[in-house]
């Protein structure tokens, strides 16, 4: 989501009810990150965003159409946080692990909604889906300049990428383990075996 530049003008309040509509996906994200779809609860969500059950309804017609416009929304700001360079699918590995790391809370996000809802088509879905399309082009696109090896299944390509660099979100068990039995067990270390295992598969462009 690109950030407009200071024009030297005030913006405009926005109206109260788009206020209110940004609360409840802000309240949205952490109760569905906390508790999953199943476990999330509209009036706790509505508690959190200081309105109404029946406000939240009126404006999402379901739980599940919430948790769909919510996942939508983090797709689009991760893909924008960490911008797919094809060129440079290490570099790519680093921002994705850096994105997790720092915000775990998420990639249970997104989890719960892979775990929960399989199969059922979501606005999230369709979403989703577009921007793995659009990063599948780019990475065809960089085998026909020579910048990838055309031996690789683009798709592979990329879901073998974000696998590693989710490797340590995903798997905490282990992360917990690195940081008692690792030779370095500091977060950075775990970053540069990401990024190195990718470099290995998918070297820079030269």
């Amino acid at each position: 989501m690109s950030q407009s530049r200071d024009s030297g003008q005030t913006a405009a309040p926005a109206p109260a009810s788009d206020t209110t509509r940004e609360r409840i996906l802000t309240a949205a994200m952490e109760e569905f990150a906390r508790h999953g779809i199943a476990g999330a609860r509209v009036d706790r969500l509505a508690k959190l965003a200081k309105t109404s059950k029946e406000r939240v309804y009126a404006y999402f017609r379901s739980k599940d159409a919430l948790y769909a416009d919510v996942a939508a929304r983090e797709h689009a700001v991760i893909a924008q946080a960490t911008q797919l360079d094809p060129s440079d699918l290490p570099g790519y590995a680093g921002r994705l692990f850096d994105y997790f790391v720092a915000r775990p809370d998420h990639h249970r996000l997104i989890t719960w909604g892979r775990l929960e809802l399989p199969g059922t088509a979501t606005a999230a879905d369709d979403h989703s889906q577009a921007l793995i399309a659009r990063k599948i082009d780019q990475l065809r696109q960089a085998q026909q300049a020579g910048q990838l090896d055309p031996a690789w299944d683009p798709a592979d390509v990329l879901a073998l990428v974000n696998q590693i660099a989710t490797t340590w979100v995903a798997q905490p068990e282990h992360s917990e383990a690195a940081a008692v039995h690792a030779v370095d067990p500091t977060a950075a270390a775990r970053r540069a075996a990401v990024v190195t295992a990718v470099e290995r598969l998918f070297p820079r462009a030269r």
